[in-house]
């Protein structure tokens, strides 16, 4: 039997003792000048991730896709991101997609099908885990956990996001606690009966680097959790931020950055890969260091 998502993600950290998620934002104005002239085909953008995938692979343990940037670049975009998807599969990559889906019915496990179930001529191209919005409930959430269970996936709830107008709702006090700690019960709650055998379960939660005292507390109310931290480097997030999304072995969570690494070039000039490879090495270097 495959391994679950949470234990191949457990077994990608002690392979490349690395808590770094890549993300993959391709946006043509900001992609090398040598790619420039390819981008209304799409094949600088896909060139420009796959690039990435070469130059990081060794220090990080997953990507994640944003599936906004290349809806952007419609029609072709999406088969643009699924060629990368299934490149970084193909290099030992796990792939977050952050699609944050959310609907109810039949519209959900659409979503749910395109996200794990997508092929891509004739191969499939599924991802390993998906970001999902809980606004809708338990009943917009759940297909999505049902469509990972059938392929040994993993989802990711948002829960307290990094952007600094989420305590606008997240952050609102109810009966039972906020918001978020609300959200967090019930995502300890749909992965009980999901938890692998590290001991932790394929549902998830995205909790901001920009938040360190809420990590903490929310790695208490989801002991099982898997966290997908964002906001580590271009937002503000340090290692130091991050440390309270671990468990006492440095387990349980991978850290995000996107233009920190991909568009690192465009501050220390030079080689585009070169410069992803040290700003990826940096990050691992530095969350290796605040865990111990």
């Amino acid at each position: 039997m495959a391994l679950q998502f949470p234990d191949r993600l457990a077994a990608a950290t002690a392979a490349r003792d690395s808590r770094v998620c890549v993300g993959l934002d391709p946006r043509p104005d900001l992609l090398p000048s040598t790619f420039a002239q390819s981008t209304a085909s799409l094949a600088g953008v896909t060139r420009f991730c796959c690039g990435i995938i070469d130059a990081t692979a060794q220090y990080a343990v997953c990507v994640k896709p944003q599936a906004a940037h290349f809806e952007a670049l419609a029609p072709e975009g999406l088969a643009a991101m699924w060629q990368v998807i299934a490149y970084a599969r193909k290099c030992g990559l796990l792939v977050i997609l952050d699609a944050k889906r959310s609907d109810i019915g039949s519209t959900a496990e659409a979503y749910a099908q395109a996200c794990f179930g997508r092929h891509h001529q004739g191969a499939v191209a599924a991802v390993d885990a998906v970001t999902v919005n809980p606004y809708l409930g338990s009943d917009g959430v759940e297909p999505f956990i049902e469509m990972a269970d059938q392929v040994g996936g993993g989802v990711f709830v948002l829960t307290k996001t990094s952007n600094p107008s989420s305590g606008e709702l997240q952050d609102l006090q109810t009966a039972s606690g906020t918001i978020y700690q609300t959200v967090a019960r019930l995502v300890n709650g749909w992965g009980a009966s999901r938890i692998g055998e590290t001991g932790y379960s394929s549902v998830g939660a995205v909790v901001g680097a920009t938040y360190p005292q809420q990590l903490g507390e929310l790695r208490e109310l989801m002991p099982h959790s898997i966290f997908l931290v964002p906001g580590y480097g271009a937002q503000g997030g340090a290692a130091a931020d991050v440390a309270g999304a671990f468990d006492e072995n440095g387990r349980g969570a991978v850290v995000n950055s996107s233009r920190g690494i991909i568009y690192a070039y465009r501050a220390t000039g030079g080689d585009y890969q070169q410069a992803a490879a040290d700003a990826a090495r940096t990050m691992r270097d530095d969350l290796n260091s605040v865990l111990g």
